[in-house]
């Protein structure tokens, strides 16, 4: 994330009303991710019932597909959940698999870079206190953000090989 941004998050939305964290809740084993763009959720399932729901940051132009890298938004579709990053620039995170392989071929065809490193994460580094207030405006760079305490919960639900969509 650019320094710019966080400063922009920081003096935009550390207000007393902004700041909130949810409370913890035990997460049962998640069988698969679903992020839902347009409501900025993202719901673990178990045998097809949902059995949290997060509201999430998604990237700073999200409406649509990803088509290339840098356009900054949150690709469509279906990946899984294929590594985790305990050690990230963000507190937490956990990759998705894009591009596809038909990502590559749709960028290709465009003659534009696919992009990738889209992840799961939490917080950049030294950020933790901004909690929920990130959810206020659309600033990844094409990823799905959630608060440091649920990135935790997401991270102990989902197991490497989950599949999203």
């Amino acid at each position: 994330m650019r320094a710019t941004t966080v400063i922009a998050l920081l003096a935009g939305l550390l207000s007393p009303s902004g700041i909130a964290e949810s409370t913890p809740h035990t997460v049962l084993h998640a069988d698969r991710v679903l992020v839902l763009k347009k409501q900025r959720t993202l719901e673990l399932l178990s045998q097809g019932r949902v059995i949290k729901t997060y509201k999430v940051a998604l990237g700073g132009d999200p409406v649509g597909p990803k088509s290339r890298q840098g356009d900054h938004k949150t690709p469509e579709g279906k990946y899984v959940l294929n590594f985790r990053n305990a050690h990230s620039q963000f507190y937490k995170s956990i990759h998705m698999s894009y591009p596809s392989e038909v990502d590559r071929a749709l960028a290709r065809q465009k003659g534009v870079p696919p992009g990738g490193d889209v992840f799961v994460h939490g917080l950049p580094n030294g950020y933790g206190a901004v909690g929920a207030a990130h959810r206020l405006r659309d600033w990844t760079d094409g990823c799905i953000a959630v608060t440091n305490q649920e990135i935790d919960e997401i991270w102990n639900a989902v197991s490497d090989g989950t599949q999203s969509r």
